[in-house]
């Protein structure tokens, strides 16, 4: 498959078969998402089939247009900044603020504001606490998700490197390592939960004197529940067990609280390219609302059914009844504004956009969660929570609260009912955040920070000012701490604290949760109410941070500070001395090589949105869509200014692909890119994304992607 092959297929083009699609409203509708709706969203909920499809017409006859609108907006400005490093070469500097003003890239301040979001649960608004982000198309993931709001800590520093950066060897029970994670976590009750005399070592049993004694909830059963922080603790206790038997107490494990919340992800981790997929997708959203998702699968030689955890009750100290969530409060994230999806067509044939496509069709499921129409409840609060991603300013934001309207409006919910999380990861909204809050601050659940898309879109912005800094280095730029700092001071000038989410993002590693126990503690000290972790076990050790730092007393310091000013974010990363040696450019084209290519393998190929994935040095890291966006960015911001050519980067693709054929030698399923270059339309869909880098739309990766995994999908 060739490059010019693979960019003959448009994601927006109308090749995709007329066969296989129903008539409703005027809009064509694949056949296996209409059958979805009608048998199995709207089943319950009070909304017809008729009613729902009239909505969906009426929402992209009134929505489409001011969607293309937006994303030419998207364009002109780029040009517009293009235009101006063109005009004023060797700058060495971003276009300056005054110039962003007049150009409308940047909008006037708003007058200071408190939002006014309402019905937003305690998970959200009042406890600080990890948060996990699972692709909606791996019900297994998902579950495990849900049921991460509790977490072993025991487990987690035994069988991780957390403890002392080793993990256990062999098949049995090491006793010596044990009585380490013991006295580990002792220590921690001892520094989190004390007593008002001795040491959880020396405890042994019955109600303890606490030197708090709110910290000391209630029991359940012979358990006991302690809390610091909003967040509890368990202190299971069983003599009968191996470890209870030895302990004085007959503690036998501590559990945690850990992940409050998992946003159910549609867009960075999921490879969702047609109708297959999104049922797939909403499917799994659907049963996971509902508490009826449920997963088989083999571990070892066991066949395992795995389904959300009912919740749990305790007794406090007075005797009475009280419900203890077990389930992680569930968010869903829509795509963004860019992608159409040939799910539906519109009546002049083109697709229609995948955005509002999800807007209405999350919010249809959530109707099952408000209506109690399944076994388990979501939101408590009566709300339905949608992140939404990659939004250029405030137009942009004022936008997608328009479609939340109407969508509120088809379904007959009261406003505001949806909520919205906006992900602070493109330049625009940064430079804008508070303008943007103010466009969405009678819903808004929601803010955080992202290192990977926010530089791509960084690199991309000013492609044309310069060669760009290495990427490590990058990441200690000027931009990146006034970025992380201004999230936080916006956000609580703008009346975060107890009533939203101040977030921060991803530990990317899994397996090196040594180093997450000692870094990322830095979320909560910043001010930030969660942070995104990558697994239940990494979620049930950074939970041990948000009860060692109280984050409402570290926002009301932070509130204390002045904003950092908008002309240290609009520093762009520009190297000051390229004069890097032959080595050193090889290594971080290889490095950025390799990572495209481990990744975009499994996206196009298996049609894996999220996993880890072995880096040049073979350590795993969690990667989704954004590692493709700063990767290839990086790179076609270096192939633009001379610093690396397209010579070099053909060979290190064909080096590269020869490197992943090893690192996947152990799948069966896998199909080589090595030897088979022209062919593999993985390989040659990786060089698009940096050969065509300054001219995919912000830099995104979607419609490259988009059309390739659609080829596999033909061929199988």
């Amino acid at each position: 498959m060739t490059d010019a092959a693979l960019r003959d297929r448009s994601p927006g083009d109308n090749s995709t078969p007329r066969e296989g699609f129903v008539h409703r409203a005027g809009l064509a509708v694949a056949e296996e998402l209409a059958t979805f709706v009608e048998t199995e969203a709207l089943p319950g909920t009070g909304i017809d089939a008729d009613r729902f499809w009239s909505g969906m017409a009426e929402l992209s006859d009134r929505f489409t247009p001011q969607n293309r609108a937006l994303l030419q907006r998207r364009e002109d400005l780029q040009k517009a900044i293009d235009q101006w490093h063109r005009d004023n070469p060797g700058a060495g500097i971003g276009v300056p603020p005054k110039l962003l003003r007049e150009m409308g890239y940047l909008v006037p301040e708003p007058a200071p504001f408190t939002i006014d979001s309402t019905g937003i649960d305690n998970e959200i608004s009042k406890v600080a606490g990890p948060q996990l982000v699972v692709p909606a198309l791996n019900a297994r993931f998902v579950l495990n998700a849900v049921n991460a709001r509790w977490g072993s800590l025991y487990d987690a520093l035994y069988g991780t490197d957390a403890l002392d950066g080793t993990t256990p060897t062999g098949s049995g029970y090491d006793r010596e390592r044990g009585a380490r994670v013991i006295a580990w976590a002792k220590t921690f009750l001892d520094d989190t939960v004390p007593l008002a005399d001795g040491s959880w070592s020396d405890w042994t049993g019955g109600l303890p004197e606490m030197a708090q004694p709110d910290h000391l909830v209630g029991t359940i059963g012979d358990n006991l529940l302690l809390r610091r922080n909003g967040l509890h603790i368990e202190i299971v206790i069983d003599r009968a067990s191996d470890i209870g038997a030895n302990d004085p107490a007959g503690v036998a494990d501590i559990r945690l609280e850990a992940a409050l919340s998992t946003i159910v992800d549609l867009e960075d981790s999921v490879a969702a390219v047609d109708a297959e997929d999104k049922v797939a997708a909403y499917r799994n959203w659907l049963g996971a609302l509902r508490g009826d998702l449920v997963a088989n699968f083999t571990k070892g030689d066991t066949k395992v059914v795995r389904t959300a955890n009912p919740d749990r009750t305790y007794r406090d100290l007075h005797g009475d009844e009280h419900a203890l969530r077990s389930r992680s409060l569930l968010l869903v994230r829509n795509v963004g504004h860019l992608m159409t999806t040939p799910a539906v067509r519109l009546p002049d044939g083109s697709q229609m956009y995948e955005g509002l496509l999800d807007a209405a069709m999350t919010a249809l499921i959530g109707l099952h969660d408000l209506k109690e129409l399944g076994r388990l409840r979501n939101s408590h609060a009566g709300s339905i929570y949608i992140v939404k991603p990659k939004m250029h300013g405030p137009d942009e934001c004022a936008f997608a609260d328009a479609v939340f309207d109407a969508v509120e409006d088809m379904l007959a919910l009261p406003r505001h009912t949806l909520k919205i999380g906006v992900m602070d990861e493109e330049r625009r909204t940064s430079a804008n955040l508070a303008a943007c809050i103010h466009a969405v601050k009678d819903r808004v659940f929601f803010i955080n920070t992202g290192f990977l898309d926010r530089t791509g879109d960084e690199i991309h912005t000013s492609m044309l000012a310069g060669p760009m800094q290495r990427k490590a280095d990058i990441k200690t730029a000027e931009w990146i701490a006034a970025y992380e700092d201004r999230n936080v001071q916006i956000g609580l000038a703008c009346g975060f604290s107890g009533r939203a989410q101040i977030g921060k993002g991803m530990w990317a590693a899994p397996d090196a949760l040594r180093d997450m126990l000692t870094q990322k503690i830095g979320h909560p000290m910043s001010g930030a109410s969660t942070a995104w972790v990558p697994s239940p076990t990494a979620a049930t050790l950074h939970s041990t941070h948000y009860q060692r730092c109280e984050v409402a007393q570290r926002q009301r310091e932070r509130l204390a500070e002045p904003i950092v000013p908008v002309e240290k974010l609009l520093t762009v990363p520009l190297a000051e001395d390229t004069d890097w040696s032959t080595a050193e450019i090889a290594a971080e084209l290889d490095n950025n090589i390799q990572g495209i290519l481990g990744y975009m393998v499994r996206w196009i190929d298996a049609g894996v949105g999220c996993s880890k994935v072995p880096d040049i040095h073979d350590v795993g890291l969690m990667e989704d869509r954004a590692t493709l966006r700063i990767s290839s960015q990086h790179i076609a911001n270096w192939l633009h200014h001379g610093i690396v050519d397209r010579l070099m980067v053909d060979e290190t693709l064909h080096r590269m692909a020869a490197t992943v054929d090893a690192q996947n030698a152990g799948d069966p399923s896998y199909r080589p890119m090595s030897g088979n270059e022209r062919q593999s339309i993985a390989l040659n869909a990786a060089r698009e994304l940096i050969v065509q880098g300054s001219k995919q739309p912000s830099g995104y990766t979607e419609p490259v992607l988009h059309r390739a995994r659609a080829l596999v999908k033909e061929q199988v």
